[in-house]
């Protein structure tokens, strides 16, 4: 049994609250700019001061139209700056946050509101609020509902209006009212398989997990009031939560942004460091590939990813040579910069999580002169347990666990979990809280792991999608699926073969990336993946990633057989959740007729 740990840099206080940072910056820093928001077609900065104001204005109208400490307010919006105001808002007012996934369907928005007991409702679109019209009679908790921009509800100026009549010092006392053990949010899960079920997690647990991480080895260096981030991950997942209040509490100016307008944002923010998943960063790859294809410069940008990954391999070993600097130098004036400037040009340092980034990508990024640390933990972490740092990092793992955490690697390679960052249990799910947490307070993570001499952790995979060949081969699929999807010409793919004579997959292709290939191979600009799936050349394609993907792996681990999907896998659906994770067992029922025809 391996296990490792490390002093909390930040030890929870009983009465500590996640609002204390935006009041305490607005008390000491009330003209530092904290925010930048998208106003007239350009970002506007808001102060510390601004900030608490309409935090606490908000606030006031909760309380005027009656929420009470402990009652949940669900919050369904893409990532923007009033996310950012109603979730301190809510928080500020006692209530409790119950973040839903703006794509979600209206089955799942009424699970969460029924199972929840939500007692208030803020949503941003139309087809937001017709879903809450629509399930307002089945659940007679959901007293209130608003809509940030008003069309169809009522809207923000509503409530402060509404909060007119409430007083300063009764903000700050109903604020006062929740301390650490006191629940923040319900997270619920994004749901890979069956029905989301509730994080209950509280404000103890947010606050040690964003200051522990905020305060980990180096971390000051990148996050403080000079520098300023970029926020687009979806703002009911907890990563992108923890980015938030991460950026608060250590005043980094923070942009949000959708996800959609991530990549003309990037440009026009010019952060200094930038968090996402890993399909992000495996998008802006395939992306500047194929521009230099489409340019003619394809064998020069094969080059410079070959000179990148070496140049980083060889800082881990010594230090590259006279000729492989020479080459980086000029590379880095012909395809690094550019690469750097789509990310406005200013970025160091970036963080990775939620999924394996693959050593590949890592040392390819690091390369160009943009270091991405990859971190690793769940919703029920708050959501952080480990991560590469400025001064400790090691491609290829998750990095060692951050300060307050301990991890343990348990017989059979499961990683467990212990610290004031795992979360209270699930919601109404005594049950499955039980068989999360054991009787010794170890969470397990339901992840398979190793940790080195070094303490790092890696990850190879989920113990539940572990596949197990007729043959009896234990094979981890994300090992192949992370080398896969390292193909240009590959979006998303499924290693399958539990109970079968050997391992297969179902490869989803990258429709850009097709159009590209399309041109470059002379196939008809209207072909569709559907009618290209077994041309000759495509397959040959296909193949040649299989093959790099089983260097990884034993005979007896390969990929035997592949099928090319008629299209990408989309949220929409079903098939992925909202931060690119694959939905393992709908996509095995939605493809059983594939999947079969590669054992016939």
């Amino acid at each position: 049994m391996q296990e490792i740990s490390v002093s909390a840099a930040y030890v929870i206080k009983p009465d500590d609250n996640i609002t204390d940072d935006v009041f305490w910056n607005a008390e000491n820093w009330p003209d530092q700019v904290g925010l930048r928001r998208r106003t007239n077609g350009s970002w506007a900065p808001v102060t510390w001061r601004d900030f608490a104001a309409e935090v606490r204005d908000i606030a006031a109208g909760l309380i005027a139209v009656g929420i009470q400490p402990g009652m949940r307010v669900a919050l369904m919006s893409r990532t923007r700056f009033e996310w950012t105001l109603l979730d301190y808002a809510i928080l500020t007012a006692g209530g409790v946050i119950v973040p839903i996934y703006p794509t979600s369907s209206l089955e799942q928005v009424e699970w969460i509101l029924s199972d929840s007991g939500t007692t208030a409702a803020i949503v941003e679109t139309d087809d937001h609020a017709e879903m809450i019209a629509a399930v307002q009679a089945k659940l007679p908790a959901l007293a209130h509902a608003w809509q940030i921009d008003g069309s169809r509800l009522g809207g923000l100026a509503d409530l402060t209006t509404r909060g007119a009549r409430v007083t300063r010092e009764q903000v700050e006392e109903r604020r006062r009212t929740r301390g650490a053990d006191d629940p923040a949010e319900i997270v619920y899960t994004s749901g890979t398989t069956g029905r989301p079920k509730g994080c209950v997690l509280s404000h103890g647990n947010i606050v040690a997990n964003a200051r522990n991480c905020m305060q980990n080895d180096g971390f000051p260096r990148v996050f403080n009031e000079h520098a300023s981030s970029l926020l687009f991950l979806p703002l009911a997942h907890s990563y992108a939560q923890l980015i938030q209040y991460g950026a608060i509490y250590s005043r980094t100016v923070l942009g949000l942004a959708d996800m959609a307008d991530a990549v003309a944002e990037l440009a026009a923010f010019r952060p200094t460091a930038v968090l996402s998943v890993p399909r992000v960063w495996e998008k802006a790859y395939d992306s500047a590939r194929r521009r230099a294809t489409a340019e003619g410069h394809g064998k020069i940008f094969a080059n410079a990813e070959a000179t990148a990954i070496g140049y980083s391999q060889a800082l881990d070993a010594g230090g590259p040579g006279p000729v492989l600097r020479l080459r980086h130098l000029l590379f880095d004036r012909l395809v690094y910069g550019k690469l750097r400037a789509a990310l406005g040009g200013r970025v160091q340092y970036a963080w990775s999580a939620a999924a394996p980034l693959g050593t590949r990508l890592g040392h390819f990024y690091r390369g160009c002169g943009i270091t991405v640390l990859e971190g690793y933990g769940l919703t029920e972490t708050s959501p952080a347990a480990s991560t590469n740092t400025l001064d400790a990092q090691k491609a290829g793992t998750v990095g060692r666990p951050i300060p307050g955490a301990t991890i343990r690697i348990a017989a059979g390679g499961e990683v467990l979990i212990k610290g004031h960052m795992v979360f209270q249990g699930y919601w109404n799910n005594e049950t499955a809280t039980k068989a999360m947490i054991d009787a010794d307070g170890w969470l397990h993570t339901g992840d398979i792991g190793a940790l080195d001499d070094e303490g790092f952790l890696t990850i190879t995979g989920r113990k539940k999608d572990l596949i197990i060949t007729a043959a009896g081969k234990n094979v981890a699929p994300a090992v192949l699926e992370d080398r896969l999807r390292a193909h240009w010409l590959v979006s998303q793919c499924l290693v399958v073969g539990d109970a079968k004579p050997f391992i297969a997959a179902l490869v989803a292709a990258d429709p850009e990336s097709v159009a590209q290939w399309k041109a470059d191979n002379g196939r008809p600009e209207a072909a569709t993946i559907a009618e290209l799936r077994d041309d000759p050349a495509l397959r040959a394609e296909i193949q040649a990633a299989v093959d790099e993907a089983n260097k990884a792996v034993s005979q007896a681990e390969a990929i035997k057989k592949f099928a090319i999907l008629d299209s990408d896998l989309t949220e929409a659906a079903g098939q992925l959740t909202p931060t690119f994770k694959v939905r393992r067992g709908i996509i095995m029922e939605q493809y059983a007729a594939q999947i079969a025809s590669l054992y016939a």
